[in-house]
């Protein structure tokens, strides 16, 4: 691969990879259909594809995407959720564990404000 994907990019990937339409992308980024279609067509010139599936194979063989399953039950799931444009309040563990963060950070806070 010539150029490294920047940080937009590989979130678009990550959209197709999720099987996302590029009307969906459009929508998750706030962009227009066609500045969706550009984004994905400069990513599958960087990675060499001829289209979408293939990126997706590629990027998985560079370890840019690795295949793993999406976390799920803690913060990180959580946002994850939310960068996807899905509502994470919808995946009972995600909510439990942002609560449990939540409440985590809350302790922190007031330990750090007793130590000041």
């Amino acid at each position: 691969m010539k150029n490294q994907l920047t940080a937009h990019q590989l979130s678009v990937l990550r959209m197709v990879a999720d099987g996302r339409t590029h009307s969906q992308i459009a929508t998750a980024l706030y962009v227009t259909p066609k500045g969706a279609t550009a984004t994905v067509n400069r990513v599958l010139a960087k990675l060499g594809a001829a289209n979408a599936p293939h990126a997706v194979f590629l990027a998985c063989q560079a370890g840019i995407l690795d295949g793993r399953p999406r976390r799920h039950g803690d913060h990180a799931g959580y946002e994850a959720h939310r960068k996807r444009g899905e509502d994470p309040k919808q995946c009972e563990p995600c909510r439990l564990g942002e609560r449990a963060h939540k409440q985590a950070m809350k302790k922190r806070s007031e330990r750090n404000r007793e130590a000041a």
